[in-house]
């Protein structure tokens, strides 16, 4: 069975331009990755959890900020892996270098016997609809024509 993960996109409108805040996973493997390597602040859905609420604690987890309604729909997208992503945006605005992720362990270097940690997320930023393009995970990059659709509508 396929993974289902909840995110939130939060969103800031600075000098008539849409910015959204992207998260770059911690962790050796994506350390120096960059184009295709920022995603949605989100993880995975606990048994009977409510998805929007997963959204919302993990947002908080992996960046310290809790965020706060109104949560505007954006469906769901498929990674190739089959990995399942439900999200929502929210505006708001926060300072991307005070962020503060939660933090995972792995043994590194492999096969060394030695564990180490790790934050789950190294850094955030916001990024315009533009730049969110080059540097998103493709099938993530999605959302952001959606949450265009739905603001331009309001």
């Amino acid at each position: 069975m396929a993974k289902m993960s909840a995110g939130l996109i939060m969103f800031r409108r600075t000098n008539a331009k849409l910015e959204v805040l992207l998260v770059h996973l911690g962790g050796p493997f994506w350390a120096k990755k960059d184009a295709g390597a920022w995603f949605i602040p989100k993880g995975e859905i606990n048994p009977s959890e409510d998805e929007l609420a997963a959204a919302q604690r993990e947002f908080e987890e992996e960046t310290g900020v809790k965020p706060t309604a109104p949560f505007l729909s954006l469906g769901q997208v498929k990674h190739k892996s089959g990995k399942a992503v439900t999200a929502w945006a929210f505006e708001g605005d926060c300072n991307p270098a005070v962020l503060r992720s939660n933090t995972f362990q792995m043994e590194w270097p492999p096969h060394s016997g030695k564990m180490r940690e790790f934050p789950e997320i190294d850094r955030a930023q916001f990024f315009t609809v533009e730049t969110a393009r080059e540097k998103m995970h493709p099938a993530e990059f999605d959302f952001l024509p959606r949450l265009t659709k739905l603001l331009d509508a309001t």
